[in-house]
């Protein structure tokens, strides 16, 4: 029997139609069709975090319902679920999509230039790609020309269509990305531009309440599609904002994969899972947009990225795609208040927050704490976990976004203390010389000097073990030697810190167990103080439960260490 080509990894790779008939894998997502199309609301809005395939599912949607590809309808989908069950609205629809990424935010003036000219384009493609539908489609392209109307250009689409009998479908990606942009920029223009363009008579009020009139004559529907819901306020007057399906029980795994998808890529892609060396569940599932969904799943781009990397090069270089982490600006100016920086390094130590997801809000409220836990969901930085004792209660989705948040926190030291400063060199060197000589001094004195012995008195009154960890875990994660694990689950309890060697480096001669000890200055004042004695006898009594437990038994590569730190400028190892 002759062996299966194995399919191409479409990492990257958002066209529908290229996917299909270039041999690329694709997950079947078609059967979500016809639960778009039952929905009452003619127009309809979903969030997902950044490169969680809106842009391929919305992609596929246009494939679909575009009247100019009815002839490739059984090569693009005779195979897929909606092909054995089409629904009489595929291929009836003229589409027009509108892209609102890479806009000008510098001036209102500009955003205004910049937004007006990309919906003539978008128009203008159009009215070029239908023209022989339009009984005057040249006519219509020309005042668009001339007149330059803006947003005033989409009525030439709708006359266009009207005057052809037939219906539009509307896809808006990214339809927040000029709103976050304005966010990030942390600057009273910033918000006063943001609050001119989409309020009162602004242009993007404008802009919806253009579609609201094509709604009632031309427009079958709409697809809105974005990060966040930050606008649904401030636009709702202007437009009946469509139905949000973004925390329904029913669209839980339309993007990202399930369990059962990430085999299928496997299969298809012809790519051996033994030739995977780490916990893909640990690093990249996790994902889960309301309490009863039946699966939880995986970010689809970083998934994809590990089977490119591994289809390529046979090993991962980096366990999370720099391409993929959520820009640290579009958070900065969010954390310069008190309240949400510290309530990002809670959440970061407890792995969690007992919290509920807000569905809309505006800028206005954006410091409220109630909304910031809300935004690091949309963000993709939380997701839902199952209620605990009734309540709901948000999570870390996985590993690699854990990694995020280590990140995240040793910047905010370093905004906030003007005497840290990380010399990324020297941490690598110190971790170095703990992954091949076995020695844990270098990192813990850097660590302990150049970090914690400068925080200011603020940051030490939140100072505890939680926060040594999450210092210590990123400068080892950074190093690329060890993938280390917090509070990982053993027989005999929860270890602090577990160094598992980089796949990378098999040759690293031995990996690490730390027990992660804080003890205040004043209470530790001499060796032979009481409470100091305490902490030693725990963190002993710790470590040989671990080293007993059957996740350990019969290795000698591992070792055991007890790091107590006194104060802000101490500390004391041992190993066991």
């Amino acid at each position: 029997m002759e062996a299966k080509t194995p399919k191409r990894i479409p990492y990257g790779n958002t066209n529908f139609e290229k996917i299909r008939t270039e041999n690329y894998v694709y997950i079947d997502k078609t059967q979500y069709i016809e639960l778009l199309e039952r929905e009452n609301n003619d127009s309809l809005f979903l969030t997902r975090p950044r490169k969680f395939g809106k842009s391929l599912f919305f992609s596929m949607l246009s494939s679909y319902y575009d009247i100019n590809q009815a002839d490739k309808f059984d090569r693009l989908f005779g195979d897929l679920y909606i092909g054995k069950h089409p629904t009489p609205k595929h291929n009836t629809c003229m589409v027009l999509n509108l892209d609102f990424s890479g806009l000008n935010t510098a001036s209102e003036e500009a955003f205004a230039v910049s937004l007006s000219g990309k919906i003539q384009d978008n128009v203008r493609n159009f009215l070029r790609k239908y023209e022989y539908l339009f009984p005057k489609g040249d006519i219509y392209r020309e005042e668009i020309n001339i007149e330059q109307p803006g947003v005033g250009s989409l009525r030439k689409a709708f006359n266009a269509a009207e005057a052809a009998n037939k219906k539009i479908l509307i896809i808006i990606d990214e339809y927040d990305h000029f709103a976050n942009d304005l966010i990030a920029q942390g600057t009273r223009t910033g918000d006063d531009i943001y609050r001119h363009i989409v309020r009162a008579n602004g242009i993007i009020r404008d802009f919806y309440e253009t579609l609201k009139e094509g709604n009632k004559t031309v427009i079958d529907r709409i697809f809105l599609t974005g990060i966040t819901p930050i606008m649904l306020d401030d636009v709702t007057s202007g437009f009946n904002i469509a139905n949000n399906l973004s925390l329904k029980k029913k669209y839980n795994e339309m993007l990202g994969f399930t369990q059962e998808e990430v085999g299928t890529l496997m299969r298809e892609t012809g790519v051996d899972p033994g030739r995977i060396t780490v916990n893909i569940e640990l690093l990249y599932n996790g994902y889960l947009f309301h309490a009863d969904g039946e699966h939880r799943v995986y970010n689809p781009a970083m998934m994809l990225y590990l089977l490119d990397c591994i289809s390529a090069d046979g090993a991962i270089e980096n366990i999370i795609d720099d391409n993929l982490k959520t820009d640290y600006g579009r958070l900065q100016r969010l954390v310069q208040h008190e309240a949400n920086r510290s309530q990002l390094i809670r959440i970061a130590e407890d792995n969690g927050i007992g919290a509920d997801v807000v569905h809309r809000f505006s800028i206005d409220k954006m410091q409220d704490n109630e909304y910031f836990i809300s935004l690091l969901f949309y963000l993709g930085l939380l997701t839902v976990d199952r209620d605990r004792e009734g309540a709901p209660y948000l999570k870390i989705p996985n590993y690699s976004i854990r990694t995020i948040y280590w990140d995240y926190i040793l910047r905010i030291t370093e905004d906030c203390n003007r005497e840290v400063a990380i010399n990324y060199q020297q941490q690598w060197e110190a971790v170095k010389m703990l992954a091949f000589r076995n020695n844990p001094r270098p990192y813990l004195d850097y660590v302990s000097q150049k970090i914690l012995s400068r925080l200011s008195n603020r940051d030490l009154e939140r100072f505890d073990e939680k926060y040594i960890k999450i210092v210590l875990l990123c400068g080892l994660f950074r190093s690329n030697m060890y993938l280390p694990v917090t509070e990982m689950e053993v027989e005999h309890g929860y270890m602090d810190i577990y160094l598992q060697r980089s796949s990378r480096l098999p040759n690293i001669p031995c990996e690490w167990v730390w027990e992660i000890k804080y003890v205040k200055a004043g209470d530790a004042k001499s060796r032979k103080s009481a409470v100091l004695k305490a902490k030693r006898e725990e963190s002993r009594a710790q470590l040989q439960k671990y080293r007993s437990s059957h996740l350990f038994a019969g290795r000698t590569d591992v070792r055991f260490l007890s790091v107590i730190f006194i104060g802000k400028d101490r500390y004391e190892m041992e190993e066991i």
